[in-house]
C-alpha cells in the first residue's frame, strides 16, 4: 500500500474516532427544534396576526408602519395567510402559477396545516420521514415562488432547509431530545414504517 493511501486510510480512521456522537446527536436535535418552533411559529403568526409577518403594514403615503395583533390579518379574523406570499411575492417561471392559486381557500387551509403538522412533528422528534419529507417539499415550493433567488443563481435559505430537513429525517434526530423512541414503538408506527 503506497505512503499516501495509508495517510488517507489513517485520517480517515482518525476522524471517525475523534467524532463525538453525543455532542452530533445534541446538535441535530438542536436544529431539529430550532425548525420545529419556526414552523410553529410562521402558523401562529398567521394565525392570530403576532405582528411579526403578518398584521405589519407601512402606509405608503407617510411611511409610519403599524402592527396590528389579533387584527384583521388574523387568518380566525379572515385573513388570507397565502394571498400577500403568491400574490404579490411570486416572481420568475411559476409567476402566473402562484398568482392563480394566492388566497384559494384550500391553499390556506394545506399551507396553515403544512406549517402545523411539520412544527409539531419536528418539535416533538415524531414522524420525522414525514416531517422532513413534507417540510423539505414546502421548502422547494417556497423557494420556486420567487426565481431566481435574490442573492445567488439557485441557492436560498429555502433550499438550505430543504436540505436540512432531510438530513434532519436521515439521522433519526427526533431520537435525542424528542418523543421519537416513544413513537417509534408504537405498534401503529411498528407497522407503518414511513411514519417513522
Amino acid at each position: 500500500m503506497s505512503s499516501s493511501i495509508k495517510a488517507t486510510t489513517h485520517d480517515h480512521h482518525a476522524a471517525e474516532t475523534n467524532a463525538n456522537p453525543a455532542f452530533a446527536a445534541r446538535a441535530l436535535a438542536t436544529l431539529r427544534i430550532a425548525f420545529g418552533l419556526t414552523f410553529l411559529w410562521a402558523f401562529f403568526d398567521k394565525l392570530l396576526a403576532l405582528g411579526f409577518a403578518t398584521g405589519r403594514s407601512v402606509d405608503p403615503a407617510t411611511g409610519v408602519e403599524t402592527v396590528d395583533r389579533f387584527g384583521d390579518a388574523a387568518w380566525i379574523n379572515g385573513g388570507n395567510p397565502t394571498l400577500g406570499f403568491l400574490k404579490f411575492g411570486a416572481d420568475g417561471p411559476f409567476k402566473d402559477f402562484y398568482n392563480s392559486i394566492a388566497g384559494e381557500a384550500w391553499v390556506n387551509w394545506l399551507f396553515m396545516a403544512a406549517l402545523l403538522g411539520i412544527g409539531l412533528a419536528l418539535t416533538l422528534g415524531i414522524g420525522m420521514r414525514i416531517a422532513g419529507a413534507a417540510g423539505a417539499l414546502l421548502y422547494i415550493m417556497m423557494w420556486t415562488v420567487a426565481l431566481p433567488p435574490e442573492n445567488h443563481p439557485f441557492l436560498d435559505d429555502h433550499i438550505l432547509g430543504a436540505i436540512s430537513l432531510v438530513v434532519l429525517a436521515a439521522t433519526s434526530a427526533g431520537m435525542t431530545w424528542g418523543l421519537g423512541r416513544q413513537w417509534n414503538s408504537t405498534e401503529l408506527v411498528k407497522r407503518n414504517q414511513f411514519l417513522r
